[in-house]
């Protein structure tokens, strides 16, 4: 019995010890957020080409090098896919905004200036590089269910809530002439429509966009 527990002892001590608390990631789970974050980027850029309904499953895994049914390791559907896009499109372009808001703010406290830019961060999220996550949420609401449909619209009323204080200004001044709440919903209006027709490497450039934008809903300064 004694020299048994011996060797049982000796065996343990001989074994090599586990690291205390959680163990450490495999390389394949240290990859996975970079991962799901491609499939995003990926899925996004067909879905906005392409549509969502014709664009299958196997297109997007082939677009970031995985075997067909890998991107249902991380999402459960297709559906889930878009719906995904589009928060995370939404999460991104209220914390861009906040960013610019932020750094304006410190400058400046003029709502022309600050209109000018909203308008400017507007077009950067719909046409500037890696925008695809907006125009799919504006062009494929149909293709999610809902309950989704209703937590992006809380998305997009977060996004919208810092226009109102500015347009509210602004027509107070008199520079906005129409009332708030309609200018408000005419101006995004004609801003995310610009995703069916700008070209980038034809006509004016998004500060140019910006430019004209701004002169069509409130005019020229002092006019």
């Amino acid at each position: 019995m004694e020299t048994a527990l011996a060797t049982d002892i000796e065996e343990e001590a001989a074994a090599p010890r586990r690291p205390r608390g959680r163990p450490r990631k495999t390389l394949d789970e240290r990859d996975d957020g970079n991962r799901r974050q491609e499939l995003l980027r990926s899925a996004a850029r067909l879905f906005r080409r392409k549509g969502f309904h014709a664009t299958s499953t196997r297109d997007i895994a082939a677009a970031v090098g995985m075997q067909s049914g890998s991107p249902f390791y991380h999402f459960k559907s297709k559906g889930a896919l878009l719906y995904a896009v589009m928060d995370e499109g939404m999460r991104s372009a209220i914390s861009k905004q906040a960013d610019a808001l932020q750094k304006a703010e410190r400058s400046t406290q003029s709502p022309r200036a600050l209109l000018a830019v909203l308008i400017r961060n507007h077009f950067d999220i719909l046409l500037g590089p890696g925008s695809d996550f907006i125009p799919v949420m504006l062009y494929e609401a149909r293709s999610i269910t809902a309950r989704q449909r209703t937590a992006l619209a809380q998305l997009q009323s977060e996004y919208e809530a810092p226009w109102a204080p500015v347009l509210a200004a602004l027509h107070a001044s008199g520079e906005l002439k129409a009332q708030v709440k309609l200018a408000r919903l005419l101006i995004f209006g004609a801003l995310n429509w610009s995703a069916q027709w700008f070209d980038r490497r034809k006509g004016a450039s998004l500060d140019e966009l910006a430019d004209a934008a701004l002169a069509l809903f409130i005019g020229e300064p002092g006019k």
